[in-house]
């Protein structure tokens, strides 16, 4: 099937059970779960499945509080740091990625612990070492372009010694750094970025310093680029478009700003159904709906379910792009 074809594909049907007004609902595909977000949850689960409860994850596996407290329910301890392990504990590293630090750390206490990081995330981590070079001769400064604080870009900046790399939040700084030597230099990005956002400060480096190197296409990733695309595609149809997500997930609120830069009248990030305001559907006719790459579906067909109650709901799917990414677990579980 061509990207075209995909685009136009669309499934429609009406609720059984109507209730009040008609309320069409425009559902982004592809949305929810990506394959680094899947086999991160699949980890945690096999390590309990291997070792036992209770299974400790430093971090959030991925940024969605209800996947945290059904894996909690199963036997998995979230910590922030690994001072919180018992010694003879096992942990999982989050989906986002550590700085060399923590495994570093991991060994020196003898705690068996099993890397959840996204592949596509370790890719950067490779970009990285391979611009520095070990600090040689050939070595290039790097620009990371990210959100400060984010665990990605604290894991990404921690492959390397301080110093190595600087941060380019936006656009603003992209126009205001000054690296000390601008003929070595190279960029790298955290994946769950604005895809948009990230091209103009791309486009900015890429004229301030004509030698800098970069990946042949940014590092945001395959997930991240289709979510987006997908509520670009329906948020110029909408009233308003709701956004299944965790406020601290960053590719959740790049896909609420993407839906209100693309044309949807309002857009709004709503963590599960008990959060959800239904006064925000007054007046509202077409509806647009997705989830961010770590909130699960189940937590979009509950928003639904509810609405059905209230609406007479005619859904249409509107596909974007097929997705068939897996990604293998990593030794000793996989």
């Amino acid at each position: 099937m061509s990207e075209q074809s995909e685009m136009n594909t669309s499934k429609e049907k009406e609720t059984d059970t109507p209730r009040g007004r008609s309320l069409k609902v425009l559902l982004a595909g592809p949305r929810g779960f990506c394959a680094g977000v899947d086999r991160a949850i699949r980890i945690v689960e096999e390590a309990i499945r291997c070792y036992g409860a209770p299974v400790y994850v430093r971090h959030e596996i991925v940024h969605n509080r209800t996947v945290v407290e059904a894996l909690e329910a199963q036997g998995a301890i979230f910590v922030e740091e690994l001072d919180e392990v018992p010694a003879d504990g096992h942990v999982v590293f989050s989906a986002h990625g550590v700085p060399k630090t923590v495994p570093a750390e991991a060994e020196r206490r003898k705690l068996l612990y099993v890397d959840a990081t996204c592949p596509l995330v370790s890719k950067v981590h490779r970009e990285a070492e391979r611009h520095y070079a070990g600090g040689g001769p050939e070595s290039r400064h790097i620009l990371m372009i990210g959100h400060a604080g984010h665990p990605e870009v604290v894991g990404t900046m921690g492959q390397l010694p301080h110093g190595a790399m600087t941060l380019i939040n936006d656009a603003e700084e992209a126009r205001t750094v000054q690296p000390a030597d601008q003929t070595r230099l190279a960029f790298i990005t955290q994946t769950t970025l604005s895809v948009d956002d990230t091209a103009e400060i791309v486009d900015i480096l890429r004229s301030r310093f004509p030698l800098i190197e970069g990946p042949k296409r940014e590092d945001i990733c395959y997930a991240t680029t289709n979510r987006q695309a997908a509520v670009k595609a329906i948020a110029p149809q909408c009233d308003l478009v709701i956004v299944i997500g965790s406020p601290n997930s960053s590719n959740s609120q790049r896909l609420r700003e993407v839906a209100e830069r693309s044309g949807a009248s309002r857009a709004l990030l709503v963590p599960k159904l008990d959060a959800f305001d239904w006064s925000v559907l007054e007046g509202v006719n077409t509806l647009g709906m997705t989830a961010g790459a770590s909130a699960p579906e189940a937590l979009v067909q509950e928003i639904l379910a509810e609405m059905a109650k209230r609406y007479t709901l005619v859904i249409e799917e509107q596909i974007v792009k097929e997705e068939n990414v897996t990604f293998r677990l990593p030794t000793p579980l996989g």
